[in-house]
């Protein structure tokens, strides 16, 4: 075990992010322009989805039904579990809870993206509709978030409301969820560019190799390096904003993702995933989301604070998983088969 994780530490991969980590530690001025931090994640997204539409499209329904309806087993299953964490355990209030039950339900494209990395690295095969698992994980955790957060509050709300209406006070009907929600969770940019891409390269199939391959297939690598090093500096920059919160959520974004990863592993397994593939599953259920989820949390919980959510995906979460978690999965994975 000891092995693998130095081999991933001196990764390319992991190196570069340790390097971003470090200038932004020591206030180096090495800055990335918008513009390109911007196009390296629409290049990742793409390149994710349509790599996975075409692999999907050499697959039958009854091949990937199992997978499918594991992973949206778990894009369901982990928000209850992290708000159970949170609210029972932790004490957190509701809105930074619903965050983080988002935050966690979702998934980390470039943390799914490192873990292929290893596994190619390591010579493990994997099953090539993974990809298509990226996309189906979003959407169900950021729906089944805000609507735990319309229930609870309704609930919380009945006092109230009996009172008012004792006083002749009716107040409107209110959707559980708000369509801006709905649009966010289902049409947010980084789920339309993993599912078009996706769907674009299920229709095209084979035919699509020729022209996306020096670009999408060919480079992805070195663009995942290059979008890692600005990772690595967005961390360093918001690793003091987690160390404000207390030793209690530092623990919880090391020990939620192990406890998810497993679960995942667990669940890829079931479903019959190979040993790669249950490892890919691993870090679907063990990542966390720092794009579509706080995109759609900045419009429906924008009293969520995100230094909370985002300083513990980015600051904490991302980087373990990134150093010790797909390894760990992976031995998990190993293990189970």
């Amino acid at each position: 075990m000891s092995e693998i994780i130095i081999q991933n530490l001196i990764s390319p991969v992991v190196l570069f992010f340790l390097l971003g980590i470090i200038a932004a530690t020591f206030k180096s001025d090495l800055q990335f322009p918008k513009g390109l931090t911007e196009a390296l994640s629409m290049y990742l997204l793409i390149a994710i989805g349509i790599k996975g539409g075409i692999e999907l499209s050499h697959y039958h329904l009854e091949a990937v039904i199992g997978p499918v309806i594991g992973t949206i087993f778990l894009g369901m299953l982990i928000p209850v579990i992290v708000l159970m964490i949170t609210r029972l355990f932790m004490k957190v209030d509701l809105k930074n809870s619903i965050a983080l039950a988002a935050t966690y339900g979702s998934t980390s494209i470039v943390t799914y993206g490192a873990a292929v990395s290893f596994l190619e690295k390591s010579g493990t095969t994997y099953e090539g509709f993974m990809n298509a698992m990226v996309v189906l994980k979003e959407s169900p955790a950021i729906l089944v978030s805000l609507l735990l957060l319309s229930i609870i509050e309704r609930q919380q709300a009945v006092p109230t409301t009996l009172s008012s209406k004792r006083e002749g006070i009716v107040s409107g009907h209110q959707g559980l969820i708000d369509k801006e929600v709905l649009k966010e969770s289902f049409f947010g940019k980084s789920i339309i560019l993993l599912l078009g891409s996706l769907i674009i390269g299920l229709v095209v199939g084979e035919r699509a190799i020729p022209m996306v391959q020096p670009l999408f297939i060919d480079l992805y690598q070195s663009v995942l390096i290059l979008f890692l090093l600005y990772m690595g500096l967005t961390v360093g920059e918001r690793l003091p904003e987690v160390k404000k919160h207390g030793i209690k959520l530092i623990l919880f974004g090391v020990l939620t993702p192990i406890l998810l990863g497993a679960l995942g592993v667990l669940v890829g397994t079931l479903v019959g995933l190979s040993v790669g593939g249950a490892t890919l599953m691993g870090i679907l259920a063990g990542s966390a989301s720092y794009i579509a989820a706080p995109a759609a949390l900045r419009t429906s919980v924008p009293e969520a604070n995100p230094s909370i959510y985002l300083g513990l995906s980015l600051g904490v979460t991302f980087p373990f998983n990134l150093i010790f978690g797909i390894p760990l999965y992976f031995e998990f994975a190993k293990l189970l088969h």
